[in-house]
């Protein structure tokens, strides 16, 4: 396994501080969320992308992948009404599978609940329909670049649509492609009324990525949730992927977050 961190956490930052930084600190991974740089990716040129991957490799950091890929592109929605925004949200994933490639990153993490939220008079099973329809293109090209597509299964206070780990192995499964699986969040899983090593367990093989936070929103280790049978039960299951710090109240700061974040999932994980 590999330990990454999310950039967002280093608000303020510029990128080669926080590469380094990470780097520094023992990071193996940088997980980008593209707002950071700019509301658009397709806004992002082939210049600046071209400098965030030679600078993780001048740093001695891989870039991980990309993660919050809605956030602040407005006008985008996996269930509207509107067959032209899901048309048009359908284009911008497979925007995103090139700016993620670009960067020299290998997984798209989709969670992005207000952007899949059932609207008004829409059945559960058409918004399903309609979502897999979105993800059609950009899973077929994520396969000829060489990234892998995250759904993100999100607890009922988030979204109205894949609350689970089930319903969103379901989703990716109708695909039949190795580049489209999902992502398990240790704060999401807090809400499936299971224990989280039973549900990494019950979800081997159709995860392709880690987040590592607690429920109370800061990271591992931050809170109630143990993290030593969350490590065994990756071990169990073969995970050799990237376990990423993704944390929402930054409170203690980056420095602090990043480095005792680290640490608690070392001495969590044993190594």
């Amino acid at each position: 396994m590999k330990f990454g961190i999310c950039n967002e956490i280093f608000e303020g930052w510029t990128m080669e501080d926080t590469m380094a930084y990470a780097a520094k600190t023992g990071y193996d991974c940088l997980e980008i969320a593209p707002f950071t740089i700019s509301n658009y990716v397709t806004d992002i040129s082939a210049a600046e992308r071209q400098r965030v991957k030679d600078l993780a490799a001048k740093t001695g950091i891989e870039i991980s992948g990309i993660h919050w890929v809605l956030v602040k592109a407005e006008g985008m929605h996996m269930t509207h009404t509107d067959a032209s925004i899901r048309e048009k949200t359908a284009k911008y994933f497979v925007e995103l599978v090139d700016c993620c490639a670009d960067f020299g990153g290998e997984s798209i993490i989709v969670g992005s609940p207000y952007q899949r939220n059932l609207m008004d008079g829409v059945s559960y099973e058409q918004a399903w329909e309609w979502a897999t329809e979105v993800f059609k293109d950009s899973v077929a090209h994520a396969a000829e670049r060489g990234v892998t597509i995250c759904f993100e299964p999100l607890a009922p206070s988030e979204t109205n649509f894949v609350n689970t780990h089930t319903e969103a192995i379901k989703f990716t499964q109708q695909f039949d492609n190795p580049n489209f699986k999902i992502i398990l969040d240790t704060k999401a899983m807090c809400s499936m009324g299971k224990p989280i090593p039973e549900i990494i367990r019950e979800s081997k093989g159709e995860f392709a990525y880690y987040h590592a936070n607690d429920e109370n929103l800061k990271g591992p280790g931050f809170g109630e949730v143990d993290f030593v049978p969350i490590g065994e039960a990756l071990r169990d299951v073969g995970y050799d992927g990237v376990v990423s710090v993704e944390v929402f109240d930054f409170e203690e700061g980056p420095e602090v977050i990043a480095t005792q974040s680290l640490a608690n999932l070392k001495e969590a994980f044993g190594v």
